[in-house]
C-alpha cells in the first residue's frame, strides 16, 4: 500500500502559471522543427520566416571585437556604460533628435526596452492600443506585464496605413493607457508620416497617454522616404518613449542591445529600478555597439541599396503572381503578402512538410500570429527580404509553383 501511495504522488505534477498558458508561441519560430525536418530530408530551405539579415556586420565592430583585451569581464552600471551612453546619445543627435545620456538607459535588446516601459508605465490590467498586424513578440511581452493588447486593425488593401484616428479613439476605455506603433514597421515596412504620427500626438494629449514607438528600422528607409521620431513630436515631452536596438542596424542581432529612450525622468527613474534588478546589460554587446558607432555612412548607403534591389526582386515577383497582393515597403525589410490559400498556418506547414520544387522550400511565418483580432491574417504570410537576390529569385519561383499545387488553394 505505501508502494502504491508513493507511486501514486510521484505522478502529481504542480500547475503550470496561468501566463505561462497564455504565452502565445512566436509564428516567427514555432515552424522551425518541420524546417529542421525538410533540411534533414535534403531539402533547400529559404528562410524568409525571421529578420535575420545576411549582411555583414561592420568591419569597424568586427575588429574591435579581435582586439579586445579584457581580463576581467565586469558588471556595467545598470543602465549602460557611461561612454557608450554618451556615444549612443551623440548618434541621436546626429539624427535630429535632441536628447542627452540622461534621456537613454542601454537594455538588453529592444525587447527589453518595451518589457520595461510596459511594466513602468502600465499596471497589470491596464490596456495598450496597438495597430495591426505588428510584431509578434508584442504580444509575449504584454503577457510578462500583465498587460492587455487592444488592436486596432489596418489593412492590405491601403499598404497598411495608420487606422482612422475614431478607429483608436473607438477603442479607448478607462483602461487604456498607452498607444505603441512600429515605424518603419515590422511586418509591413508601412512608414508613419509626419502627419500620421501628429494625429497620434493630438490624441495622446487629449486621453493623457504615452506613446511608445519601437523606431530600430529608421536607418532602412527606401525611395527617398524620411523617418520622423515621436520624440520630435511638440508636446510630447512626457508622453514619448521611443525603443532602439543595435540588432538589425548593424547587423548584430547576437549582440542583444537596446535602449529605452525619453525625456520623461520619472519614466527613467522608475524603469531604472527594473534594470537594477536584473544587474546589467551585456558587457560584450555594450563594447561592441560601441564601436558599432564608428560605422561610415557608406556602410549605409551600401545596405540600403542592397535591400532596395531584394525588395524589389521578392515585392515584384510576388505581385507577378496571379492572385498575390503585396504592397510596397518604405522601410524596415519585411513585406505582408495576401495569398489565393484557405489558411496560412496551414499552408507555411505545407510548403515545409510536402512541396518541393527542385528539392527546394520557403519558410515563411503565418501572419496570424501578427494579429489580435481572431480571424484576421487567416491568407497572408510575412515575408523578410533578407537573403541574397538568386535566393529571393529562386524563393519567388518555389511559392509560384507552390501555390499552383497547394490543395487549400482558393479559386
Amino acid at each position: 500500500m505505501e508502494c502504491a501511495n508513493f507511486v501514486s504522488q510521484i505522478y502529481v505534477m504542480p500547475k503550470i502559471s496561468q501566463k505561462a498558458v497564455a504565452m502565445p508561441p512566436s509564428p516567427i519560430r514555432k515552424l522551425v522543427p518541420y524546417s529542421e525536418a525538410a533540411k534533414a530530408a535534403g531539402k533547400k530551405v529559404y528562410h524568409l520566416n525571421i529578420g535575420q539579415p545576411d549582411i555583414e556586420t561592420p568591419e569597424v565592430v568586427r575588429n574591435e571585437m579581435k582586439a579586445i583585451d579584457v581580463k576581467v569581464i565586469e558588471y556595467s552600471n545598470s543602465d549602460g556604460i557611461a561612454s557608450y551612453k554618451k556615444g549612443l546619445a551623440g548618434y541621436y543627435q546626429s539624427k535630429g533628435i535632441q536628447i542627452d545620456s540622461s534621456n537613454l538607459m542601454v537594455t538588453t535588446g529592444g525587447s527589453e526596452a518595451l518589457i520595461f516601459a510596459f511594466m513602468t508605465c502600465l499596471n497589470p490590467g491596464d490596456e495598450v492600443i496597438i495597430p495591426e498586424p505588428f510584431y509578434a513578440n508584442y504580444n509575449g511581452f504584454a503577457v510578462m506585464a500583465g498587460v492587455k493588447v487592444v488592436p486596432v486593425q489596418s489593412f492590405i488593401e491601403s499598404g497598411f496605413a495608420l487606422p482612422p484616428i475614431s478607429s483608436f479613439e473607438e477603442k479607448i476605455t478607462d483602461k487604456t493607457k498607452a498607444i505603441l506603433i512600429c515605424n518603419p514597421g515590422n511586418p509591413t515596412g508601412y512608414l508613419y508620416s509626419k502627419e500620421e504620427l501628429e494625429q497620434l500626438r493630438d490624441l495622446v494629449l487629449k486621453h493623457d497617454l504615452f506613446l511608445f514607438a519601437d523606431e530600430v528600422y529608421r536607418e532602412f528607409m527606401y525611395d527617398g522616404a524620411i523617418p520622423h521620431s515621436v520624440l520630435n513630436l511638440a508636446g510630447l515631452e512626457n508622453h514619448a518613449v521611443m525603443i532602439d536596438s543595435v540588432s538589425k542596424r548593424y547587423s548584430m542581432c547576437g549582440a542583444r542591445i537596446g535602449a529605452l529612450v525619453t525625456r520623461n525622468s520619472e519614466v527613467m527613474g522608475m524603469a531604472m529600478k527594473f534594470a537594477q534588478a536584473r544587474l546589467s546589460p551585456p558587457t560584450f554587446g555594450q563594447i561592441a555597439s560601441e564601436a558599432a558607432l564608428e560605422t561610415p555612412q557608406s556602410y549605409f548607403e551600401g545596405v540600403v541599396a542592397e535591400y532596395v534591389k531584394r525588395r524589389d526582386i521578392l515585392v515584384n515577383g510576388l505581385n507577378a503572381i496571379e492572385g498575390v497582393i503585396c504592397p510596397k515597403p518604405k522601410g524596415a525589410f519585411y513585406c505582408i503578402a495576401k495569398l489565393p490559400i484557405d489558411n496560412s498556418d496551414k499552408f507555411c506547414q505545407w510548403m515545409l512538410e510536402e512541396f518541393s520544387f527542385e528539392n527546394q522550400t520557403v519558410m515563411m511565418a503565418p501572419a496570424t500570429g501578427f494579429y489580435a483580432t481572431p480571424g484576421a491574417g487567416v491568407n497572408e504570410v510575412r515575408l523578410a527580404y533578407v537573403l541574397n537576390e538568386e535566393s529571393l529569385r529562386n524563393a519567388v519561383r518555389c511559392l509560384e509553383v507552390a501555390l499552383q499545387e497547394y490543395p487549400g488553394k482558393l479559386v
